[in-house]
């Protein structure tokens, strides 16, 4: 006999996250709390708190996970919850940062209502998500990514985004650096190697969905609900051709640009074929956040988690 889940959210709430939406997260809790359900909302300190609090959620108290934060807020409870090999509550998303991607992926909007009723009776995805490692004598543990992962230009300007920068000037902070980035562009290739096939590229981005960036599609294939990556590969070197995907992912015509490719695979591995003689580290973005150095391998994450999206 299945027990019915408990009545009650545990909201993970980043207070630094899209400080201008605050009044979201009272809305939903107000909306959740007006069905009959107990809500209790805790707030992170800290990098690392998302992820702990994800890990010890007592699944017996509390049906649903919420996160109130940006992509980087909600890697951390996803890496959190992707340790408990299915013993977690499903997880809800209530989108506060600069982009978005994961509500993006799951179609959920920014309105109080239609949150509070996926965390209701949302219905749930297994998902497994990625997972990226480094070098082993480098001793980090692997990272899961809920959505995307990349080298080259797009981790360049992540890189060169500072929080505070990102906290008071939002996407316009990304198009600034995109700008500098342009402007010290150098024709770096790296060497992507998927499911044993080796490819070249002026830049990566591997991801588990279709958006990149909020709402723009990269790879039009993909589906969280499928155990694959998609390699998004940039083939074409120089200044003008970064400007032309780049023009190209805003109108919502990257996949038809020439030089550019989606390859689906289940083991990656990214590195440097040719630094162009750029003299600096070869950054790797996961969920918008600079986390690692190549070389880096991709996978499946070996847990799952499940994600709430609207009926």
């Amino acid at each position: 006999m299945t027990s019915t889940p408990p009545r009650a959210v545990l909201v993970i709430r980043n207070p630094t996250a899209g400080r201008r939406r605050r009044r979201l997260v009272d809305a939903v809790v107000q909306h959740v709390r007006s069905s009959g359900w107990t809500v209790d909302v805790v707030d992170t300190g800290a990098v690392g708190d998302a992820r702990r609090l994800a890990e010890a959620c007592d699944a017996g108290r509390y049906g649903v996970i919420a996160v109130a934060g940006g992509d980087g807020t909600i890697n951390e409870v996803v890496n959190g919850l992707a340790r408990r090999c299915g013993t977690a509550p499903p997880l809800a998303i209530v989108p506060l940062g600069t982009a978005n991607v994961l509500a993006h992926e799951l179609g959920v909007d920014a309105r109080a209502a239609t949150i509070a009723q996926t965390i209701i009776s949302g219905r749930a995805v297994l998902v497994q998500p990625g997972e990226a490692s480094g070098p082993s004598e480098s001793g980090g543990d692997p990272r899961c990514f809920s959505l995307m992962a990349g080298a080259g230009f797009d981790a360049k300007v992540v890189a060169g985004v500072s929080t505070s920068l990102k906290r008071r000037f939002g996407k316009a902070a990304y198009v600034w650096r995109s700008l500098i980035e342009t402007r010290k562009y150098r024709p770096v290739r790296y060497a992507v190697e998927i499911d044993g096939t080796r490819y070249a590229a002026a830049s990566v981005i591997v991801t588990r969905g279709r958006h990149y960036a909020g709402p723009y599609v990269v790879a039009p294939k993909a589906l969280l609900s499928d155990p694959l990556l998609h390699v998004c590969l940039f083939e074409r070197w120089g200044r003008l051709h970064t400007l032309r995907f780049g023009l190209a992912l805003l109108l919502g015509r990257l996949a038809q640009a020439g030089g550019y490719r989606v390859v689906a695979g289940r083991d990656v591995r990214v590195s440097v074929l040719n630094d162009a003689g750029e003299a600096r580290r070869q950054p790797v973005q996961i969920d918008g956040d600079d986390a690692m150095t190549l070389p880096v391998s991709f996978s499946l994450s070996s847990g799952a988690v499940r994600l709430l999206q609207p009926l």
